[in-house]
C-alpha cells in the first residue's frame, strides 16, 4: 500500500468514527490526519493548496459547531478528493 492510499484510508476511518458518534476518539486521530494530508499537499500545485485550505478551514468551523456528521462528509470527500488529485 503506498502512503498516499494510507492517508486515504486513514481519512476514511476518521470520518468513520465521527459518523458513530465517536467524536473525542476521532478528534484526536484527525490531527493525525491533518499532519499527513498535509504532507502530500504541501507539494502540490497552487489551485489545490488553496482548496486545502479552505476545506481546512471548513473542517474546523465544523469542529468547533460540533457538526460531527459535516466535519466527516468534508473528510470522506473533500478531502480524499484532494489527495487524490494531488498525486496526478
Amino acid at each position: 500500500m503506498s502512503a498516499l492510499q494510507g492517508c486515504v484510508d486513514e481519512c476514511r476511518r476518521c470520518a468513520g468514527l465521527f459518523r458513530l458518534g465517536r467524536d473525542v476518539e476521532a478528534a484526536l486521530d484527525m490531527v493525525d490526519v491533518f499532519e499527513g494530508a498535509q504532507h502530500f499537499l504541501v507539494s502540490a500545485s497552487p489551485d489545490i493548496q488553496q482548496s486545502w485550505a479552505q476545506v481546512l478551514t471548513q473542517m474546523l468551523d465544523c469542529q468547533e459547531r460540533q457538526d460531527w456528521l459535516g466535519l466527516a462528509d468534508f473528510m470522506e470527500y473533500e478531502l480524499i478528493g484532494l489527495l487524490e488529485n494531488s498525486a496526478v
